[in-house]
């Protein structure tokens, strides 16, 4: 049922953007609370509003009817506000910790979730399917070795492959480890097509044969789930950390790649996004809490970007008016927030051209 299983996808990926973004208003709120800004109205998606969920002393929180995330609304958030407690009207310092207490949030949140990955995570196999004899019409080296197909590859050299170890998928992989290691001899836990698990050394192929036909002699294999690997808490949280700097170092290089390349963007927009919430739904959940992790990162460090409307954006406005004073206008200001809407929203169409495109199997 396609289309069922389309409105599945919709409403999953909503959910997960409104938590998301739910999370990373929270951080300017509970910021601005912290340092005595007024905060006029914290809600749940974006007008028109439903209705008040309660009304606090100074804050209302209201749920809006459209399900895309959430706001905090700020006294002076646009500038223009003689209150003493108003955003505008705080030192520069505090200002800014209040524009990126959402990065940090979500941030955070993808530190937290990466580490719940790594905690329990599962490995990488490698299921053989075609084993071709070399150009030569010699035998490869799995051949060689006795493999068959069906044979499922559990290890290399005693090591396992953590399945979320490498996010690009191009050096965490068993074919990768014996790219790496051309020429040299290497044990293979295999387990046979009867069920019985055996270790099995191989010779690989040299390097300028390797890069042509494989080191092991393998074609198009597939990857399959494992058993999973179990790690302290601590060994966890660091390995979590790690993946989250990772994962936005790999999101700034995407973004690098984006601007050089405009004609054929290779980034997902939110059709890509739908597209790989419906690829996970088909795994163990252990698959989604990653995605999530990922689409956390993507929004800390898009929103850290110095453009405006983005936090980042506003951050950059903010320390060249400190530097320019009233030489910068309450009217430019909120033009170029609103000039940066108008094309950020242009960006994301534009972006959804090739997703589109991609789906209808366009080159």
């Amino acid at each position: 049922m396609p289309v069922v299983d389309a409105l599945i996808n919709i409403v999953l990926l909503l959910a997960v953007l409104v938590v998301l973004v739910l999370i990373h208003e929270f951080g300017h709120f509970v910021v601005a609370r912290r340092t005595g800004v007024t905060v006029h109205e914290f809600g749940i998606g974006f007008p028109p509003r439903a209705r008040v969920l309660h009304k606090g002393p100074e804050t209302e929180y209201t749920l809006n009817w459209l399900p895309i995330g959430g706001f905090v609304r700020l006294e002076g958030e646009d500038g223009d506000s003689d209150d003493p407690r108003s955003f505008t009207r705080q030192p520069l310092g505090k200002r800014l910790v209040i524009l990126l207490a959402g990065v940090i949030m979500n941030l955070l949140l993808a530190w937290l979730l990466m580490s719940v990955v790594a905690y329990n995570e599962p490995t990488m196999t490698m299921v053989l399917t075609e084993l071709p004899t070399s150009a030569d019409g010699s035998p490869s080296p799995a051949q060689r070795a006795g493999l068959v197909p069906g044979d499922v590859i559990l290890a290399v050299d005693g090591q396992t492959f953590a399945w979320f170890a490498d996010p690009t998928g191009e050096t965490g992989t068993p074919l990768a480890y014996l790219r790496e290691r051309a020429g040299q001899a290497v044990v293979l836990t295999v387990q046979r097509t009867g069920g019985t698990v055996e270790d099995i050394p191989v010779t690989l192929r040299e390097a300028a044969q390797a890069a042509t036909e494989g080191a092991l002699g393998v074609r198009s294999p597939t990857l399959r789930v494992g058993e999973t690997v179990q790690r302290s808490i601590v060994e966890s949280i660091q390995l979590g950390l790690q993946r989250t700097i990772e994962a936005c170092g790999l999101i700034l290089v995407a973004v690098r790649d984006l601007f050089a390349n405009l004609s054929d963007p290779q980034v997902a927009g939110p059709i890509g996004i739908l597209g790989a919430v419906g690829a996970v739904r088909e795994l163990p959940p252990v698959y989604f809490v990653y995605l999530v992790a990922l689409l956390s990162a993507n929004l800390a460090v898009i929103n850290a970007l110095p453009l405006p409307p983005l936090d980042g954006g506003r951050v950059a406005v903010s320390l060249i008016k400190s530097v320019a004073g009233e030489r910068i206008s309450l009217r430019a200001e909120r033009l170029t927030y609103a000039v940066g809407m108008v094309l950020l929203l242009a960006f994301l169409a534009y972006i959804t051209i090739f997703d589109v495109a991609r789906l209808g199997g366009a080159p």
